[in-house]
């Protein structure tokens, strides 16, 4: 049993001690906490640095095997010379209470001794008791947590078709995680937004944080529902109702936040292999025992006759029918660094492909601590698109380049730029469709242009639960002229 279970079922000597004046303000209880956390021992063999020819070998031998109210450290160690607090003392006292038949005049020296230190730890285990009793009144659920994320933004961008305004949006997610057995995992994310019709909510521009389902603005939409469960060590599988393709990769291969700014850089580099299709899903990971390598097939179907599509692209000539992705992926995580290869099929024919062949290469590495080094992320993807005869070419690639410092100038905030190919997204019947356009993406662009996009931000973390993060980019290519804004995103997490 362990001293914190010990000090709930105290005897009722310490009940019968007078309450002392003394506040836990006026004492140091780093210590006792310290002890707190030590494990118990049963016989004094198991104490490593203890030795028959220590002084006080049959004191203690004589607490442990008569008593059994020594506490011992996790590495199996005593640490007899280790300096001990007047409240470490009177915890070991405390705990051994609970064992002693006969008071003696010896034992009530010491409980006069440490009356003062023993009235103040009992108030302690009432504070948590009660604690404790009120969380478990007011609990929400048993098997569930509920986390949830709410974005706004101002800002602006030229050359959009919005005209250079102000807009001000926001997007909200509440994610329910749900387990019946501990190592599972059902989540339902309730989500939220006006963005769609915004200079942020399509095109180029489109931020990674832009929703806005087929309802339209401001409707609550179910944004996620999908289980996953174990099967065995190594293996986990996943099935959903709603559930986006990187639900189900077993490692996602860049260090590059993803949700900073920009949309085109969230695939890791490659577009069209990481397209995050949302629909219905089922896919299956593998992660080996010992870290490092996995694996990863998934399932994702696209329903346009569902009405997936959001609302700005519906009066486009867009074909009925399911269409679908499949992903497989293979990569190793080490410690701070990471590496991934994924082939993507997309059937996606109502954007006038019958099908693409899409592949990505991309990797991470970190410091191990914070520094002038910055975390470095990079990717890079082709396709192979079957050819509408609008296109001057059926072959398309993308890259991206990431860099993240953190801590920069201050401790918790984090500074980041990144650069890339922008693709033309944003064009015909793909003005708001991100999951659609993405799976068959192109990065050479209507006339070979080079499209290339940038931006830089600086994440302040105002609080724990509150980020403020001003931005600014920079897009070539995007039309007659490049495209250029800027915008400043509060981000609230509880």
């Amino acid at each position: 049993m362990k001293l914190f279970q010990q000090l709930l079922v105290a005897p009722a000597a310490l009940g019968l001690l007078a309450p002392m004046a003394a506040t836990a303000a006026e004492v140091n209880l780093d210590g006792v906490n310290q002890y707190a956390s030590e494990e118990q021992v049963t016989s004094i063999s198991q104490f490593a640095d203890v030795q028959p020819t220590d002084w006080a070998y049959q004191a203690l031998s004589n607490l442990i095997e008569r008593y059994g109210c020594v506490a011992g450290f996790p590495d199996g160690t005593y640490k007899g010379r280790q300096a001990m607090t007047r409240f470490e003392a009177a915890a070991l006292l405390n705990a051994c209470l609970d064992r002693v038949t006969e008071v003696t005049d010896e034992l009530k020296r010491l409980m006069a001794e440490f009356e003062k230190e023993l009235a103040i730890l009992k108030g302690r285990v009432d504070g948590l008791e009660a604690k404790v009793g009120e969380l478990e009144a007011n609990q929400f659920s048993t098997t569930t947590k509920l986390n949830g994320i709410a974005t706004m933004v101002v800002g602006g961008a030229s050359n959009t078709g919005f005209g250079s305004e102000v807009t001000v949006n926001y997007d909200v997610r509440l994610n329910f995680d749900t387990s019946f057995t501990g190592k599972d995992l059902l989540r339902t994310t309730l989500r939220a937004g006006n963005f769609g019709e915004s200079v942020f909510g399509n095109g180029n521009t489109l931020m990674e944080v832009a929703f806005e389902g087929g309802s339209g603005a401001d409707s609550v939409e179910i944004n996620r529902l999908f289980y996953q469960f174990p099967i065995g060590e190594a293996w986990t599988a996943t099935v959903g109702a709603k559930v986006r393709q990187d639900d189900m990769l077993a490692m996602w291969p860049t260090a590059y936040p993803a949700d900073t700014i920009l949309d085109l850089f969230t695939y890791a580099g490659a577009q069209a292999a990481y397209n995050l299709n949302l629909g219905a899903g089922v896919g299956i990971m593998y992660k080996a025992p010992e870290g490092g390598f996995n694996a990863s097939l998934n399932y994702v179907s696209y329903d346009i006759q569902g009405g997936a599509i959001p609302a700005a692209a519906s009066n486009s000539s867009i074909g009925a029918g399911e269409d679908f992705t499949v992903t497989a992926q293979v990569g190793y995580a080490g410690e701070n660094w990471g590496a991934a290869f994924a082939y993507t099929y997309a059937d996606f024919a109502f954007n006038g492909l019958d099908d693409s062949n899409n592949i990505g290469l991309s990797g991470y590495w970190s410091p191990f601590t914070a520094s002038w080094a910055p975390s470095i992320s990079a990717g890079f993807g082709y396709s192979d698109n079957g050819d509408d005869g609008r296109r001057n070419t059926d072959e398309a690639w993308s890259w991206m380049l990431g860099l993240q410092w953190a801590d920069a100038f201050l401790q918790g905030n984090a500074l980041g730029a990144a650069i890339g190919s922008v693709g033309q997204v944003g064009r015909g019947n793909c003005a708001s469709a991100r999951t659609a356009c993405t799976a068959s993406l192109w990065v050479d662009g209507r006339n070979s242009q080079d499209n290339i996009g940038v931006e830089l931000w600086y994440k302040w973390q105002v609080t724990d639960n509150i980020s403020v993060t001003p931005a600014f980019f920079w897009l070539e290519n995007t039309g007659v002229d490049d495209t250029f804004g800027g915008l400043l995103k509060t981000t609230f997490k509880f």
